[in-house]
């Protein structure tokens, strides 16, 4: 069971350079999708094929948004974390296969509209709202994936150039040490646990020549409940993967993880 999360940075966008290809080649059973970037009714047109589709939009327009594809339809599928904020701009997905849960969320970026940081303590609420929605299951021992772009990287072998960027959202102490309290609590950086070294990011600045030379921060992970770690056989990046400024990252997991 291949699940897979890409920050397709505009689906419609991604639907032009070949995103409906790579789907359906993909081989993947769930694929969650952030930075979606329409409206509903806008993705009418999404040529899915046998898949189910669900989207979580934004109410500002070209903003945000998560949509999530699966081979099978889910068991359930919620979209609201109970406050208003974070609701209205489409960050979170939750579904049920089996027993299985797969969470598809788009953390925020904590620049602000001046990158001043200015958003740093809502993205930090948000991580926490996240958290304490999945705490229960997580303790019960349930299989939980949290997928998507977490807009934060980890530790200094997860960006290219870490020095340069401790000041910077996404590297900021507050926000990593919130990433830490997420794997002190019993979830898993999926990809870390098969792959340790550097040079591995899933995120490029669309500079010229940036992603060629892989100047780049790793933001996109695929985190595994305790849970949910004996069914993963398999984490991966897919670097040479085009169509956006992130690549997809995901987990091979045994079947039986949902039941």
């Amino acid at each position: 069971m291949k699940v897979l999360s890409w920050n397709v940075n505009g689906l419609r966008s991604a639907i032009g350079k070949g995103f409906g290809d790579w789907l359906a080649r993909s081989g993947a059973a769930v694929v969650g999708v952030q930075e979606v970037r329409a409206a509903t009714h806008e993705l009418d047109l999404v040529p899915i094929g046998p898949w189910k589709a669900h989207f979580a939009p934004a109410l500002r327009p070209g903003y945000s948004g998560v949509g999530l594809f699966s081979r099978r339809a889910p068991d359930a599928v919620e979209a609201s974390l109970g406050e208003a904020r974070f609701d209205a701009e489409g960050r979170f997905q939750l579904a049920r296969f089996g027993r299985l849960t797969i969470v598809n969320a788009y953390f925020p970026n904590g620049n602000g509209k001046d990158r001043d940081n200015s958003r740093i303590p809502y993205k930090l609420d948000f991580y926490r709202a996240v958290f304490d929605r999945l705490a229960p299951a997580v303790r019960a021992g349930e299989p939980v994936i949290v997928m998507g772009d977490f807009n934060t990287a980890h530790r200094a072998v997860d960006l290219a150039r870490p020095k340069a960027n401790e000041k910077t959202s996404g590297f900021r102490p507050e926000e990593r040490e919130e990433l830490d309290r997420w794997l002190r609590s019993g979830f898993v950086d999926t990809f870390r646990s098969f792959e340790q070294g550097p040079g591995h990011y899933s995120w490029w600045s669309q500079r010229f020549g940036v992603r060629e030379k892989n100047v780049g921060w790793r933001l996109d992970y695929v985190l595994a409940s305790e849970g949910a770690m004996p069914f993963v056989k398999r984490a991966f990046l897919e670097p040479h993967t085009l169509g956006s400024d992130h690549c997809p990252a995901g987990v091979e997991l045994d079947d039986a993880v949902v039941g």
